[in-house]
């Protein structure tokens, strides 16, 4: 396994509330209540406050977005490119999951 492989896999190890707060920051910047709708509207599911910024912390923790600057109540966050490229190794691993599924149920 090279190097560059290692290293996307470890960046594409964190929880499904991650991997969806990173999703619904790849198509620009949100505050909370905005991450929050936008999962909801893609996936029906509803991430509750704790998970939500629960989420929010690790990922910043490890780099994979950051809170911008703002003055107002609402504080928004943006992916960085280590983010996008943990975003891209998990749904890659998770396409491979369902591809195998699928054809194990007999769909393709």
């Amino acid at each position: 396994m090279t190097k560059q492989r290692r290293s996307r896999e470890g960046l594409a190890r964190f929880g499904e509330p991650g991997a969806l707060v990173l999703l619904a920051l790849s198509d620009g910047p949100k505050h909370g209540y905005a991450i929050t709708a936008d999962v909801k509207e893609q996936t029906g599911m509803q991430l509750g406050p704790g998970t939500l910024y629960g989420s929010l912390s690790k990922l910043v923790d490890r780099g994979l977005i950051v809170a911008l600057p703002s003055e107002e109540r609402r504080r928004p966050y943006e992916i960085t490119p280590a983010g996008r490229e943990a975003l891209a190794a998990h749904l890659e691993s998770w396409s491979r999951v369902v591809s195998t599924g699928g054809r194990r149920l007999g769909w393709a």
